[in-house]
């Protein structure tokens, strides 16, 4: 594996325990700013852009055993003997199979509204409608916005996909490589095989929004024993966003009674 140098964004004081958070599918480390700062005070928080994501570098290939070991060498490069780590959606799915991979550098596991296994997905309606976007004659974000309207009439989600749009050089332009990303969709919806694989028997904690259809409980206690379930009321995937509050206190109230 060709591990790739990811960017990162960093909150709290210099010798605090580290938690690193990876971030979901077509996200980035600007998304989680908020949640990483409300945290900080106990944590030193680390942020960083996943492969084809944010201000990292592109690559042809992405799954879960490469986004692990993509980690495990920021984890080098920063020298993070171990860490907890919180990952949502895809982020989520790569933490759990780093955790499989890599126990010894964990002190805990969280996840946010993802089991590990296969989903479904509708990600190509939504690629294919990022890619038709007519970059060349945009002159704001305002037409962008019209112009994904009908076919991902969300605004909420609209907003969040159109954080990866940015001005280069006097064009809009891209932050994630969308053909790299839609060759990659089957890998980021599925799951790596754990057969004959151990489970991961240190602390765990899985958080489902109470609206979401994402979490599979059952799916948990075969990889990982030892964890716990935490539901967010009144909130569905996007749970950080919608629920930030109660979702800052899941997290400090699980870490406060495990890390020493």
């Amino acid at each position: 594996m060709n591990p790739i140098e990811l960017y990162y964004e960093v909150f709290g004081e210099e010798h605090a325990p580290p938690l690193v958070i990876l971030h979901g599918f077509l996200a980035s480390s600007r998304n989680w700013r908020q949640i990483a700062k409300r945290l900080s005070g106990r944590f030193r928080v680390y942020v960083p852009d996943q492969r084809n994501h944010g201000a990292s570098p592109h690559a042809e290939r992405m799954d879960y055993p490469l986004m692990a070991s993509d980690l495990a060498a920021f984890m080098d490069r920063l020298d993070l003997e171990s860490a907890t780590l919180l990952g949502h959606s895809m982020g989520g799915k790569t933490a759990m199979w780093f955790a499989l991979n890599y126990p010894e550098r964990l002190s805990l596991l969280l996840v946010a509204d993802i089991a590990p296994v296969a989903y479904q997905h509708n990600f190509d309606r939504i690629i294919e409608a990022l890619d038709n976007l007519p970059l060349a004659s945009l002159s704001n974000r305002k037409q962008a916005d019209d112009f994904l309207s009908e076919t991902i009439p969300d605004i909420g989600f609209r907003q969040f996909l159109l954080q990866n749009l940015i001005l280069r050089d006097g064009q809009y332009a891209w932050r994630i490589n969308l053909d790299y990303c839609q060759r990659s969709a089957d890998h980021i919806v599925g799951f790596p095989s754990v057969e004959g694989m151990a489970g991961f028997t240190g602390d765990a904690l899985f958080i489902a929004g109470e609206n979401s259809t994402y979490f599979r409980p059952e799916a948990v206690p075969v990889l990982f024993p030892n964890a716990v379930v935490a539901t967010i009321a009144n909130a569905g995937h996007w749970l950080h966003a919608e629920q930030p509050e109660s979702f800052v206190k899941v997290v400090e109230d699980f870490v406060t009674n495990r890390l020493k």
